[in-house]
């Protein structure tokens, strides 16, 4: 069912349908696209400059001026065709003011043969069971980012919503309860990233189309995920785009009703910027960001480069904002904020403006949560650099103390993602020894990186492969080799124990899921930075987590302790089941008086105590 374009819903008045040599009779169902009806269905369009508009389909024969719309108010066509039926294939033809005929497909279709092919006539029936799938709180979520065309794949074939669900069990194992799905929206081809969308109402036939996602979101709600959609809605295109001159009309040869059609069209993908300040555009939109949600039950939304749809230029020049595209993010944010309060809304703005997550009631946007640059570039860094003496630790003080609208639980942390493994940059593993990242150094800083992502407070976020010490940069046409889950089980091992300690999934401590941090001991020379975590009360559900960032274990080390008592260690990244070179340095509880306590930190090693 396609009931979409909230604001359209209005009385149509039939004596408004009168054209000057024959009258036709305006569809009274409400929305847009195809929308069911007792007897068949209806067709609804915007296209404003039309000189008329008919629809063709295998209803129809393909004939092409049989079946005409009657015009509405504000650039609307609709009619109504009893015989048309869920699998029918369609599309419009836009006869112009100019003489053109134009073939275009329905901006709102659900499904599509492929991007350059026709609409489908989608029935929404899909059988949901008794999926009442509750969203997890944000602080005890942990994201797994995936890319549905290579997370399970083989070479030369994309993967599927239905190869996807294959390897569900393992993420259910390693203790993921989020996935966020790059974009999945038809796109030209079969391999894509997903961020050139061609049909934002689309999902990728390649993929599986509207059902099978569907089938992904039930399957994963089965095993506890909850799953995050990718939308893209700073820039469409610029490939296969029957948006483009919707109806013909232009300004300065730009794209027509749906795009600027003056210098706030261009972006760095192309000039194909959505005319935010367009009601129906905003419309359109919005409606989508909540379809998702209400139809497809997914459980958030992260919403990318969301710099360039608050401003032209993508940056903080007040000159180059966009008041409108600010207001169509407002409007989705409070409307989910209102209807459903448990779903998340990611910006991915990469500029560290508290503004982004602050309420839309003190002039923020009202997001839930940002992907923040100040922990992925400084962590990355530190982690990166080759020589132990220039590790700067008031990069990684930095990096835990962020936090945004005086929450540090409104952020995404990650030391990889989709940008940072790709575009001449590579997995943090493969750069610290290109071509060999089952190197001892390799391994050992890495997974400091992973430790950091999963004690620090905020939303931690993996990317695909990052448990199967994956090396190659992102590729759309690559995928995930799965033979590494058997070589490198260790590190899956490792990364399954830090996630499960995150969610206190084995009762130890939920004090990784506060928001709580304190620097307890720093020592730049030596690489030594200790930090302490909690929920309520660090006497009670406290956490201790010690990193050393340099090849040299520290025997007898004087830690600053400011709790006293009896700490247990939960976790030693040097234990050798993680990996056959590592030092299995032995590592005791820890007795705190209240300022210090002593301990062996294996190199390169990570600890985890709490007081349980």
């Amino acid at each position: 069912m396609i009931l979409l374009d909230d604001r359209f819903v209005r009385s149509i008045s039939t004596q408004k349908n009168t054209m000057t040599s024959t009258t036709l009779q305006a569809s009274t169902a409400v929305g847009m696209g195809a929308i069911p009806t007792k007897n068949g269905y209806a067709f609804r369009t915007w296209a404003p400059h039309a000189k008329a508009v008919y629809l063709t389909g295998s209803f129809n024969d393909w004939k092409k001026t049989d079946l005409e719309l009657a015009p509405e108010e504000n650039g609307y066509w609709s009619i109504d065709v009893p015989k048309a039926k869920a699998g029918d294939e369609y599309q419009f033809i836009i006869e112009t003011e100019g003489g053109d005929t134009l073939h275009r497909n329905d901006p709102y279709a659900r499904q599509l043969t492929n991007s350059a092919g026709n609409g489908i006539i989608y029935a929404d029936d899909f059988d949901w069971g008794d999926d009442a799938f509750s969203t997890p709180p944000w602080n005890e979520m942990v994201i797994y980012e995936m890319h549905i065309g290579t997370f399970n794949a083989v070479p030369g074939e994309p993967g599927s919503f239905g190869s996807a669900i294959e390897r569900l069990d393992h993420l259910q194992k390693m203790g993921i309860n989020a996935v966020e799905l790059l974009p999945v929206n038809e796109f030209p081809g079969d391999y894509s990233w997903g961020y050139n969308v061609s049909y934002p109402y689309s999902v990728e036939e390649s993929y599986g189309g509207p059902d099978g996602l569907k089938r992904f979101v039930k399957a994963a709600h089965e095993r506890g995920i909850a799953v995050i959609m990718d939308l893209v809605f700073n820039h469409f295109g610029p490939g296969d785009l029957d948006l483009w001159q919707f109806d013909g009309w232009t300004e300065g040869n730009g794209g027509g009703i749906y795009f600027y059609n003056d210098w706030k069209a261009e972006t760095p993908w192309g000039s194909t910027r959505p005319d935010y300040g367009r009601e129906h555009v905003r419309n359109y939109l919005a409606d989508n960001a909540l379809m998702w949600l209400r139809e497809f039950r997914v459980d958030g939304l992260r919403f990318d480069a969301v710099s360039y749809i608050r401003n032209v230029k993508g940056g903080e020049i007040e000159g180059d904002n966009l008041a409108e595209g600010m207001q169509l993010l407002r409007r989705i944010n409070d409307t989910i904020a209102h209807e459903m309060p448990e779903r998340i809304t990611i910006a991915e703005d990469l500029h560290s403006l508290p503004f982004v997550t602050d309420r839309t009631d003190d002039g923020g946007l009202g997001f839930s949560a940002q992907w923040d640059a100040d922990f992925v570039h400084p962590v990355r860094g530190v982690i990166l650099e080759m020589d132990d003496q220039k590790r700067d630790l008031h990069q990684v003080e930095t990096a835990l103390k962020s936090q945004y609208s005086g929450d540090p639980m409104r952020r995404v942390i990650y030391t990889e993602s989709h940008d940072e493994v790709a575009n001449g940059k590579a997995r943090v593993a493969e750069e610290i020894a290109p071509g060999n990242v089952g190197d001892y150094y390799s391994r050992k800083r890495s997974a400091l990186g992973v430790l950091l992502t999963l004690t620090a407070p905020g939303i931690p976020m993996l990317f695909q492969g990052q448990e199967l010490l994956e090396d190659h940069y992102f590729c759309d046409a690559d995928p995930l080799d799965w033979s590494r889950a058997e070589e490198f089980s260790g590190n899956r091992k490792l990364l399954r124990d830090l996630v499960h300690l995150r969610r206190n999934l084995n009762g130890n401590t939920k004090g990784l899921q506060g928001g709580h941090v304190l620097i307890t001991h720093f020592d730049n020379e030596q690489k030594i930075l200790a930090f302490l975590r909690w929920y309520d009360n660090p006497e009670e559900d406290g956490v201790l987590v010690v990193v050393n960032l340099m090849d040299q274990v520290r025997e007898d080390f004087r830690l600053s302790v400011p709790v006293a008592g009896k700490w247990h260690l939960l976790f030693n990244s040097d234990w050798k089941g993680y990996a056959e070179e590592f030092g299995d340095t032995e590592v005791y509880d820890l007795e705190g008086d209240g300022h210090h306590a002593v301990l062996t930190i294996p190199a390169y090693g990570g600890l985890i105590f709490g007081r349980s």
